[in-house]
């Protein structure tokens, strides 16, 4: 398997640097793809030992491209994830004014984050997305659009000028990333981790999402994220993208999963891995009744009473 890490590129990305945050992306050759999907697809065929992307932000939540790729073709599985703090800036050619911008570039998820900014001061302007912020940085620089919104660091790398900076209509915005490979042994747990999954239902019932939700809850399993995506089965037809607290070696995870497992269509296991948003001693402990010893001694009672030694 190449030494090597796709990322969503080009240079210049807020995935590039989210990922040079990793300690083991010193020692990877990074490689920048198109796109979220050609990145992914890099390491199922072999051409890439891990690929780097974005999958939610704080603005919109899961990023659609990211969460489709994940549901459909050959599965992979989430190792790592990172946090970015997110601001953009207005990069320009050199010499252009506010009042020359009438075309701006950003990847699609930027919108949403400078939806009210660019209200205010570039209200006539004409949006077009790109690939990426980078990648708008590029158009900016060969002539293709007036102004793009990226991160600040990207203007020297493509010769551009910032002509606003710190720019986000909402404060301490972030996006996660996650470094995805191909399915293996997860790591071991660390005592805040968390698990990855993708639901599709037999059939569409009343009380459905509630069955499937009813696993995690009488478990005490927290969900971090749930996200419907279509199937492109036809209209109304949807799977379930879900984030849980906990790792798949806990018992409280494991049983779910196992529930899950038996009243779904079908279940996609992504992955368990370490939080990013917590550091040691922030660990919210189990929901009473929920810790893996209680689910041992429950299990051992049961095998009692079958016994007849209750």
């Amino acid at each position: 398997m190449p030494a090597s890490y796709a990322y969503l590129g080009p240079e210049g990305t807020f995935t590039e640097v989210a990922l040079r945050t990793l300690p083991e992306a010193a020692t990877r050759e990074l490689k920048p793809y198109v796109s979220v999907q050609s990145a992914l697809d890099a390491v199922r065929v072999g051409e890439a030992e891990a690929a780097f992307v974005p999958i939610e932000n704080s603005v919109e939540g899961g990023i659609t491209t990211t969460l489709d790729e994940l549901v459909a073709g050959a599965p992979l599985m989430i190792y790592r994830e990172v946090l970015l703090s997110i601001t953009f800036a207005l990069l320009v050619r050199p010499g252009t004014k506010l009042s020359d911008v009438k075309t701006v570039t950003a990847h699609p998820a930027a919108q949403p984050q400078v939806r009210n900014w660019l209200k205010t001061h570039l209200p006539d302007a004409v949006w077009e997305s790109a690939a990426s912020n980078a990648d708008g940085a590029r158009l900016v620089q060969e002539g293709r659009y007036d102004a793009a919104f990226a991160g600040e660091f990207a203007a020297a790398r493509y010769g551009l000028e910032t002509l606003e900076r710190e720019i986000h209509d909402a404060e301490n915005a972030q996006t996660r990333f996650v470094l995805v490979g191909r399915p293996a042994r997860p790591a071991a747990p660390t005592g805040a981790d968390k698990t990855s999954i993708v639901l599709w239902q037999r059939d569409d019932h009343p009380g459905g999402l509630r069955d499937l939700l009813g696993e995690f809850a009488t478990r005490g399993i927290n969900l971090m994220l749930l996200q419907s995506r279509p199937t492109g089965a036809g209209i109304g037809n949807y799977c379930f993208c879900i984030d849980a607290e906990g790792h798949i070696s806990d018992r409280r995870m494991a049983e779910a999963l196992t529930g899950l497992k038996r009243i779904c269509l079908q279940v996609r296991y992504l992955g368990s891995y370490p939080r990013a948003d917590v550091r040691p001693g922030e660990v919210r402990p189990p929901f009473p009744g929920t810790s893996d010893e209680e689910f041992v001694g429950a299990a051992d009672w049961v095998v009692r009473c079958q016994d007849g030694r209750f």
